[in-house]
């Protein structure tokens, strides 16, 4: 058995969670700016994440869950999580955006588990705040040591796929780090690079 732990936005899914909510409110170009920055890492996350959720304060929950459940997924994915799982490996989703949409995409793909943020709402809307799983650059990594402690799995059993700066905990421990349509600083760290928006690309780079 193998961990595969999978980024969500611009990963499983083609597109930035956050930047799909901001369009509502005619926010998609401001929150999208600073979203890019972070992936590239020129932001800290959680400073950049809270900015970004402050700015859909107002937003009704059920708009919010609307949207979160008609996100694309990225070319490939439901059979690639589906081969994964057949294979007996456990397939588990880190995501710096929001509860809303990976948990409904884990009921839709199949995966085993997911960990991401609680946008925080009362009566119905959006308050602009925000806490959860992954909530800083470092989370992702520790929570990938969590799991491995959990399950008994080492890094040499390990596969992590992302694209953005808050994934390169993460890679700092695994054996296979895939770099998916990836921003050129998770590349540096990343032994497998797929530029193609496909995919069923990663199976051929897991055993």
């Amino acid at each position: 058995m193998k961990l595969i732990v999978f980024d969500f936005d611009s990963t499983l899914m083609d597109g930035e969670t956050i930047d799909f909510l901001a369009e509502p409110l005619g926010l998609m170009e401001k929150v999208a700016v600073i979203t890019e920055r972070a992936m590239r890492g020129e932001l800290d996350f959680f400073e950049s994440l809270t900015t970004r959720v402050q700015l859909l304060e107002g937003l009704e929950v059920e708009k919010v869950d609307a949207i979160c459940h008609n996100l694309p997924f990225m070319p490939g994915a439901e059979e690639t999580i589906k081969k994964l799982k057949e294979n007996g490996h456990k397939v588990v989703v880190f995501s710096g955006g929001f509860r809303n949409a990976t948990s409904h995409a884990r009921e839709i793909l199949g995966f085993d588990a997911d960990f991401s943020n609680i946008l925080h709402a009362r009566d119905g809307r959006l308050t602009g705040l925000v806490g959860g799983d992954m909530m800083f650059d470092f989370s992702k990594g520790d929570m990938l040591q969590r799991l491995q402690c959990l399950l008994g799995c080492g890094i040499e059993d390990t596969v992590v796929v992302g694209d953005g700066a808050n994934d390169r905990s993460m890679f700092a421990h695994a054996e296979k780090r895939i770099a998916f349509c990836a921003k050129e600083i998770l590349k540096k760290e990343a032994n497998v690079v797929i530029e193609t928006k496909d995919l069923t690309q990663v199976l051929a780079h897991i055993g």
